[in-house]
């Protein structure tokens, strides 16, 4: 872990500088909070470097016999195979900037199909592996498409999640650290995930992207899936679940009333529009993620 802490600290900061030197920045926009319109052209897509932290040392650990077994391979595999979801809307994001024309991104009916699929992949696999310490096995196949609904709503709720300087960063250390003991590849995301942290705490020196929620999101889910129960998972990730149904919510309203609940969203943007500083909103964030994180392992009774 300590490895995987230094190496994303010292890659990360290689990212912004090579960022930097090719224009990789990150677009704003221009309704959002005023104070995010200082944050134009910060580097993006800087999950690409704690990704490949915790894949690399984990596959070093598994070659060495010390990487766990099936279900750390389903986490590996989903992780990686949703990286590259997000690594492509990343990719389109960063060429269409640095062009000035182009694909701007992965349309919706272009990435969820993929998400799909990879979710239907992990979920047939993970069925025989999972763990129901609350919640009875609904049977092969409803275990199977509830994996699926859980794995693809979790990669998108943590990619709406990240908005905010070190918001999502520290939600996911947050409801990764009970599983510490049990997964390696969840505790070399966390340890990653601090390395990272160092640069994207407020006032961010890089921005996350799509390829670090997206492989954050499945690895999330799996780990629940797999070692936990997954109906600990929402409980968990308060945060990331409250940020995809306001969008959800705000859609809904908007196209059958003309109206919108929330001033913007995903819903850490309606506070910072309601006068709260960026900082506080991902301070009580993270403070609420901890509560409900503790919640949910006290569920578990306590395990491990």
């Amino acid at each position: 872990m300590l490895i995987a802490a230094i190496l994303s600290w010292f890659l990360t900061g290689l990212f912004i500088n090579q960022s930097k030197k090719r224009g990789w920045g990150q677009p704003v926009r221009s309704d959002g909070p005023q104070s995010h319109l200082a944050k134009e052209g910060t580097p993006t897509a800087g999950g690409v470097a704690f990704t490949l932290v915790t894949l690399l040392i984990w596959l070093v650990l598994f070659a060495t016999g010390q990487g766990g077994g099936m279900r750390e391979v389903l986490l590996v595999v989903i992780a990686a195979l949703m990286g590259v979801v997000g690594g492509l809307d990343d990719w389109f994001k960063v060429q269409s900037r640095m062009k000035g024309s182009g694909k701007k991104e992965l349309l919706a009916r272009e990435k969820f199909p993929l998400q799909i699929l990879f979710s239907l992949i992990f979920a047939y696999l993970a069925v025989p592996y999972a763990s129901h310490e609350l919640v009875p096995s609904l049977g092969y196949w409803g275990d199977m498409l509830l994996y699926t609904f859980v794995m693809v709503g979790s990669v998108n709720a943590f990619n709406f999640t990240d908005g905010n300087d070190g918001l999502l960063a520290g939600v996911a250390m947050i409801v990764l650290l009970p599983l510490l003991a049990l997964s390696p590849v969840a505790a070399l995301l966390v340890a990653s995930l601090l390395g990272f942290l160092w640069f994207n705490a407020n006032p961010a020196k890089v921005f996350m992207g799509d390829m670090g929620s997206h492989a954050i999101g499945a690895i999330a889910a799996g780990a629940y899936i797999l070692y936990a129960d997954v109906w600990l998972l929402p409980i968990a990730a308060i945060i990331p679940v409250a940020a995809v149904l306001s969008v959800m919510i705000q859609v809904f309203f908007f196209k059958t009333q003309g109206r919108r609940i929330f001033k913007m969203t995903p819903i850490h943007h309606h506070f910072e529009l309601s006068g709260w500083p960026e900082v506080l909103v991902t301070q009580r964030f993270w403070v609420i993620t901890a509560l409900a994180t503790a919640l949910a392992w006290y569920l578990l009774g306590g395990r491990p």
